[in-house]
Formats: C-alpha cells, structure tokens, sequence
C-alpha cells in the first residue's frame, strides 16, 4: 500500500515525522485531505489542527499556528510559524488564554490570541486530551 512521508515543523523544531496513510489540514479554502498519489499542492494553512493518520492507524494531531502545506510526490511537509503536538498542551493554560483574549476585546493582537487558544484546545479535544 502506498504511503506519505510526512514533516511537520515549526520555526523552533521538528514536531513529527514519519509515514502517513492521509494528512487532513485546513487552508483559506477549507480542509484539504491528502492521500497517497496527491496532485503537487502548495498551500497556506490556517489557525487549525492538523491530523496525521499514521501508517499504523493512529491519530497525530498537531495545533499548526500559521505557515504552509506542501505535497509532492508523496511528500508532505507543513512548516507552521508555530505548531505543538496536541498531547503536549496544557489545558488548563489554554483555557486561562482563551478567557484573557475574550476579555480582552477586538483589539488585532488580542484576536491573534483569541485564534491561537481556539485551535489549541481543538487540538487537544481532537486528539482526546481532557485533562
């Protein structure tokens, strides 16, 4: 069965790599899936969880802030400008986060904020984090 490898990486580090059987992202344009044999794709991601549907059928979901999504010959590689998996957020902070961003109104930077605490706890729920 045809596989993808797959990257995810942020500006700091590495976050995941490994063979996928899909790769579900969201760009301006709505969710992509992609599968083995994917037409070559460049593409800006969107605030959103990205899922990894490894070889062996578990589930990696990654909290992906920004950055693009590329696909070529079944290579995908998502360079986020901040990206963490979901199983290493801390939900009690993301909640205090998102509280402050509601609170603190419409203001451009605060709505950053407001986006970033959304997808991480997203990211978390998607993944079953309910800690």
């Amino acid at each position: 069965m045809a596989e993808l490898t797959v990257a995810v990486v942020s500006a700091e580090r590495g976050i995941w790599s490994g063979t996928a059987a899909s790769v579900v992202a969201k760009t301006p344009e709505g969710d992509i899936g992609i599968l083995p044999g994917h037409e070559p794709v460049l593409a800006l991601l969107q605030d959103s969880p990205v899922r990894v549907t490894t070889a062996d059928g578990s589930v990696i979901v990654v909290a992906a802030h920004g950055g693009f999504l590329s696909v070529a010959k079944d290579e995908v590689n998502i360079i986020a400008e901040v990206a963490e998996m979901a199983a290493d957020i801390d939900i009690d902070r993301a909640k205090m986060a998102l509280a402050r961003a509601q609170a603190a109104g419409e203001e451009p930077d605060e709505q950053s904020a407001l986006k970033r605490a959304e997808t991480r706890l997203s990211a978390a729920s998607m993944a079953g984090i309910n800690r």
